[in-house]
């Protein structure tokens, strides 16, 4: 008789512990199979998803990886913080996917349905958009034997058999096919899907769009050398396909881990997604968007910080790198360093690397530029924080790491109205938002003579003036916005240098 499965439903970021209300964590151990403890000490030394067996029972605490795992007897269930239509259309914009009906009016809330539902979802109404395109077919070669002759005649080989033995001929041709790598890949991943959904109706729904390719497509193993080939054949003609090879890749990517990159990943027993890289996918496509004039860099490489000394490095290594995630450029001069972190950090405290690192970015800038922390959230009241960064010596500021929040519902909303293009309210509300994370103005949106002013001022420092310029904005404080250019409001008057 089998053991019944327990299924425990976290969201991202939280600790429970055995003893604690509504959890059923008290007695629970995992089974005594080494291959669930080899998974589980991957999890946890890689930061995952930590599990630990105490005397009481099991200890989980996530971190900014969604989805669902199996371990033996046990099913842990990690959801996001944002669900529902807010989540799906985020998750569009931020990986170019369609605006398909995939619920059929009901909407996704389920607290059984996992995160990779909610993807496999948008895959089965992407591919079925594609069936009823047409799959694109391709000029393939086939070689075979014809009673009827068709394309080049294979005269070489004739001779090597010695004449005509029998009543075909060797045939060359180039018939147009569905049988081709990007329907093969589309095909393996709709089994790739069925095997992570635990909805029977969604698993249904897989296997029948399956069957239509199973005659015309030939199976073929899925992994990450197939699908780098996949991209260099991919081209105009195939760019339907996109937003379904997008989903694919995600579902197989979390489907492994490795502590090493050198070394092949584990296989999961099940699907854990880090929501640090769709965060990262949104702010970068939005930023870019919304900032016209201003040039987004994502993982810009800030050099000439860190070297290894010619006389101290034996191993001959290369300098180490500063990768920012994005850096935020006005005429090629720096203007602000932003670094995405999901973490709530207006629910939870700043964890120490992240500081470090964020205070290196700050550093590294000669004008006192801040590194901002761009963390989501889905409180209203959350506000921006700064720390300071002091010379030791001296006692006095060199900069500053900022702890900006993302409002993701207000972002989901301004994204949704602006699919009506031309509207000019909506692009300013846009833009605006968008000035306000790379620039900050105290938690409101800056007015449009505020930001005629900021970007007036901008141009003056990157054109005439190389030193820092203090500009004054009526009505706002010396507190109520700054700007990483080295431009601060004054309520009094303009101020030139370092005063």
């Amino acid at each position: 008789m089998s053991t019944p499965r327990i299924s425990i439903q976290l969201k991202e970021w939280q600790r429970v512990a055995p003893g604690e209300p509504g959890t059923q964590l008290s007695g629970l151990f995992l089974e005594d199979d080494a291959e669930i403890k080899n998974v589980v000490r991957t999890l946890s030394t890689s930061g995952i998803l930590g599990i630990s067996e105490l005397r009481e029972g099991l200890s989980i605490e996530t971190s900014s990886y969604v989805g669902r795992i199996t371990l033996g007897n046990i099913q842990i269930t990690v959801h996001p913080k944002i669900t529902g239509m807010p989540l799906l259309r985020l998750l569009r914009y931020a990986y170019g996917l369609r605006n398909l009906d995939i619920f059929a009016g009901v909407e996704y809330a389920g607290e059984d349905q996992a995160f990779q539902e909610l993807l496999i979802n948008q895959l089965v109404a992407e591919v079925n958009e594609l069936i009823a395109r047409g799959l694109h077919r391709r000029y393939v070669r086939t070689d075979h034997d014809l009673a009827s002759p068709r394309g080049r005649i294979d005269v070489q080989r004739i001779a090597r058999q010695g004449g005509i033995v029998q009543s075909t001929l060797p045939c060359s041709y180039h018939p147009r096919l569905e049988d081709w790598l990007i329907n093969q890949v589309l095909l393996q991943g709709l089994h790739l899907a069925a095997g992570l959904t635990n909805d029977r109706d969604l698993r249904i729904r897989l296997f029948r769009l399956a069957s239509l390719f199973q005659d015309i497509v030939t199976s073929i193993k899925l992994d990450h050398i197939v699908l780098k080939k996949l991209h260099r054949e991919m081209g105009r003609l195939t760019n339907a396909y996109a937003p379904a090879i997008t989903i694919i890749e995600m579902l197989l990517a979390a489907q492994g881990i490795s502590l090493d990159a050198s070394l092949p990943g584990i296989q999961l027993p099940g699907f854990l997604f880090d929501m640090n890289l769709f965060f990262q996918a949104l702010l970068s496509r939005f930023l870019r968007e919304s900032l016209p004039d201003y040039t987004v860099q994502d993982q810009y490489r800030i050099q000439g910080m860190m070297a290894y000394d010619p006389a101290h490095n034996p191993r001959k290594r290369q300098a180490p790198e500063l990768r920012p995630d994005y850096v935020i450029l006005l005429q090629s001069k720096v203007v602000a360093i932003l670094d995405a972190k999901y973490r709530d950090l207006w629910e939870n405290a700043l964890p120490p690397h992240m500081l470090y690192q964020l205070a290196v970015y700050a550093l590294s800038q000669p004008e006192r530029v801040n590194a901002t922390i761009l963390y989501p959230t889905m409180q209203a009241e959350a506000k921006e924080a700064r720390i300071v960064l002091r010379d030791p010596l001296y006692g006095t500021g060199r900069a500053h790491v900022v702890l900006r929040p993302v409002n993701l519902l207000q972002m989901e909303e301004i994204i949704s109205n602006s699919q009506n293009k031309g509207h000019i309210e909506i692009e300013r509300t846009r833009t605006s938002f968008a000035r306000q994370l790379v620039f900050s103005c105290q938690g409101r949106a800056m007015t449009t003579r505020e930001q005629a002013l900021h970007q007036l001022a901008a141009i003056l420092v990157s054109r005439i003036h190389p030193h820092p310029l203090r500009v004054a904005i009526d009505g706002i404080d010396a507190a109520g916005y700054s700007s990483p250019i080295g431009i601060t409001t004054c309520g009094c008057r303009t101020k030139r240098g370092g005063e």
